[in-house]
């Protein structure tokens, strides 16, 4: 079913609109909160809030890029579940946080959230000068959180290469950041 068709059932207040969401999006939202938590039952109960977040989010919202929203969604819940103390069980996300920590900003400063919006689009605006590869590999790995391994075997790329392919990423964006006055 097409996302326009599925927005207008969460309008309709029609039920089937959370079925034919989970039906397309539900393995997506899966494997970003999986990504980000570890563990499969946390991961599923993610995937359920996402839905229920969904179901008293539209209306009044109506997301062009249901997938991307979705996602967001997801994601955004996967890091306050990972926040909340649980990150000693888990693996993988601390190691993602660590890689981008030498070409993002700190944040929890005044300033740093003042600046938020202009970090995301200085970020975006990196992101559209890459190679459609690179950009897909850059969001996979540090918003999906999907791991190396798994995007090296998908993408036929040796892993050792595909580790450098990421560091010149990250040291291209910090780059960026600096010429555009963003401090690190």
């Amino acid at each position: 079913m097409e996302d326009e068709r599925i927005v207008g059932l969460f309008w309709q207040r029609d039920e089937d609109a959370i079925i034919q969401l989970e039906a397309k999006y539900g393995a997506f939202c899966y494997a970003v909160a999986f990504n980000v938590l570890g563990v499969r039952e946390d991961a599923e109960e993610c995937v359920n809030d996402a839905l229920r977040r969904a179901w008293e989010s539209i209306p009044p919202e109506r997301p062009k890029l249901l997938r991307a929203w979705l996602g967001k969604v997801t994601r955004n819940l996967a890091l306050n579940a990972w926040n909340r103390g649980r990150a000693q069980k888990r693996g993988g996300f601390e190691l993602l946080i660590g890689e981008l920590e030498e070409c993002i900003p700190a944040s929890g400063s005044v300033e740093a959230a003042a600046n938020e919006a202009e970090l995301a689009a200085a970020i975006s605006r990196w992101l559209k000068a890459q190679k459609e590869l690179d950009r897909v590999l850059f969001v996979r790995r540090y918003w999906q959180g999907e791991p190396l391994s798994k995007l090296a075997d998908e993408w036929n790329i040796p892993p050792n290469r595909l580790a450098q392919k990421m560091l010149r990423l990250r040291r291209s964006l910090r780059s960026a950041l600096e010429k555009e006055g963003i401090t690190i």
